[in-house]
């Protein structure tokens, strides 16, 4: 290959990283990688080259950073400046009981499940619970049990991923060690644990 063409290719590549710079800053929400190939019109595997070697670009001289998260790609802070753009733009922490944040794991890890079954291992009323998580975004329905009652089935969300840093469900550490490291954890996603309780809700209301 000759010496202008090496170029033009070198050119080319700078380009569409800067392109992916781009797109990810405008984007609101992680962007899956056959999204970022369709913008970029390359395959696939270059497109995910280009991200990589973004990546390594800003680990070398950024205060942001490329990351996959919920499956998908995203420009983000590091967590070491959080304190300076926090003294900026103070930011609105998810406030969870031990109950909630309890509900989350049993949703977490055994997903999709229903209120019953959550119930039945905590032995207790979990209504209010996962009202709670609801509200915050970080567990959906996804559907009903066919069962007597049809009672929904609840999982976790994308933005439970993004707060947790995960690219997906299968990177979530032993159950174990993700309550050994609840603090740490919840700490780093923003949720502040608390020792209140949640308000009642009527049980029939989540069915």
């Amino acid at each position: 290959m000759r010496e202008t063409e090496i170029d033009a290719n070198e050119q080319n590549r700078n380009q569409l990283k800067k392109a992916v710079e781009c797109v990810l800053f405008v984007a609101t929400k992680p962007l899956p990688l056959d999204e970022i190939a369709r913008i970029l019109q390359v395959p696939l595997d270059e497109a995910l080259m280009l991200l990589n070697e973004l990546a390594v670009d800003y680990e070398r001289r950024n205060g942001l950073a490329i990351v996959e998260v919920a499956g998908g790609w995203r420009m983000v802070t590091r967590p070491e400046f959080a304190p300076y753009i926090e003294r900026l733009h103070p930011m609105q922490r998810i406030r969870l009981s031990k109950g909630s944040f309890e509900v989350l794991a049993i949703i977490a890890y055994h997903q999709p499940i229903t209120r019953p079954e959550i119930e039945k291992l905590r032995g207790v009323d979990s209504s209010a619970a996962i009202q709670s998580l609801l509200e915050h975004g970080l567990i959906q329905v996804v559907g009903y049990k066919e069962t007597v009652g049809r009672p929904r089935l609840y999982s976790t969300t994308q933005k439970f991923l993004e707060l947790f840093g995960l690219r997906s469900l299968e990177e979530l550490p032993p159950l174990r060690e993700w309550q050994e490291q609840a603090a740490k954890l919840f700490s780093e996603a923003k949720i502040e644990l608390t020792e209140e309780s949640e308000t009642e809700v009527r049980p029939e209301a989540m069915l």
